[in-house]
């Protein structure tokens, strides 16, 4: 069982999408776990993801009672990843797929179509149904190693975003463009909310289609917050900007700029602002008189941690890495070496990578050891 906290102050992780970056998280993580002990359960008690990071909460979220095996089932993936599990990545498996949607869209439009991608992820699906055991989430809920776990996805019926949740103790909301919804957590959530925009496809789940969680997420701090969070851990994958040279001159963004944009600005900017309006509400508690104070209005405190290596820069570094049909198709969106696109550091699913993005999430999480430490209480 949780041992008993110096407060009843309940504490979120928020573990955001970002594709392959999301290796960084567990890096992260598997700091924290280094100053605690080794039977230690997860030092929050809600965890919330979304995209590539529902696929991390789920995986810790099996394993809440030791937050050192948590972190190590979980690393154990990443570091041994390869393109091929998440996606197919052989000529045969990535231009047989292109074909097959070109001649679906032949077809007559009353024909009930599966989803078109760029690319197959099916391998994904049969490696989560391999080494996640969904079912133990629900024993830590009720040994009160979990109060609750949030995986978020966007509606393409409905645009909304949802947020499905499993917890002990937590009512349904609904908000403009978002709503939460109990339900068990599902392999077919998990590869929704995983299925980046155009490059995978979206996924069905009873009546509706969704697809990766970050989109149309115009509050991503609002599943923590409606599952009863007092503290926020956010655990984000936003690179630093590289400075401009002197005298640095712009080139004509080609697609592969704008796409690598497009993903840049879906998975990282609407966390920014809702990070503002967090801090404006707990500027506004504060000047509240004692009695006029409510529950829904009660001061949540935030930590973020980001990478503060650009991970563009490193992807260049494992770029030969990269499956060659992948790379020829990236080719033709104008992604290349050195490319200025960002797409290569979402995709390049390939354990040389995603082993120096835990290495990274590593020294950024011992170097702010002290300060995850006192939020999340554990001194």
């Amino acid at each position: 069982m949780r041992s008993p906290k110096k407060t009843d102050k309940k504490i979120a992780v928020l573990l955001t999408g970002g594709g392959a970056r999301a290796a960084y998280q567990v890096g992260v993580l598997k700091a924290l776990a280094q100053s605690m002990p080794r039977t230690s359960p997860l030092p929050f008690e809600i965890i919330c993801g979304t995209s590539a990071g529902a696929l991390n909460s789920a995986g810790i979220a099996c394993y809440a009672s030791c937050l050192h095996l948590a972190v190590r089932k979980v690393e154990y993936i990443w570091k041994n990843f390869s393109t091929e599990m998440v996606y197919k990545s052989s000529f045969s498996g990535v231009y047989g797929h292109i074909l097959a949607n070109m001649l679906r869209s032949f077809q007559a439009q009353y024909l009930n179509q599966p989803p078109a991608s760029l690319l197959n992820n099916s391998p994904l699906r049969k490696l989560l149904a391999e080494v996640l055991d969904l079912k133990r989430i629900d024993n830590n809920l009720h040994q009160n190693y979990l109060d609750a776990i949030s995986v978020t996805v966007s509606s393409y019926s409905t645009g909304k975003s949802v947020s499905f949740y499993q917890a002990n103790d937590a009512k349904p909301w609904q908000r403009s463009k978002r709503e939460g919804v109990a339900s068990p957590i599902s392999l077919d959530l998990l590869m929704a909310s995983s299925a980046i925009p155009m490059v995978f496809p979206s996924v069905r789940v009873k009546h509706h289609y969704y697809g990766d969680g970050s989109i149309h997420q115009l509050s991503p701090l609002s599943p923590a917050i409606h599952l009863g969070a007092d503290k926020i851990f956010v655990i984000g994958v936003e690179q630093p900007r590289l400075a401009q040279p002197l005298g640095y001159e712009p080139h004509f963004p080609g697609m592969s700029v704008v796409a690598g944009h497009l993903l840049d600005s879906v998975f990282s900017d609407t966390l920014h602002s809702d990070i503002e309006r967090l801090e404006r509400v707990n500027r506004t508690v504060s000047l509240l008189p004692a009695r006029e104070k409510h529950k829904e209005l009660r001061r949540i405190d935030h930590l973020t941690i980001n990478p503060t290596v650009n991970f563009n820069e490193v992807a260049d570094h494992y770029y030969e890495d990269m499956p060659l049909a992948i790379k020829l198709l990236l080719r033709t969106l104008g992604v290349k070496k050195h490319s200025p696109s960002s797409l290569t550091s979402y995709l390049l699913f390939e354990r040389t990578y995603t082993q120096k993005l835990i290495e990274l999430g590593v020294e950024d999480g011992l170097k702010r050891l002290d300060e995850m430490r006192a939020f999340l209480e554990l001194d």
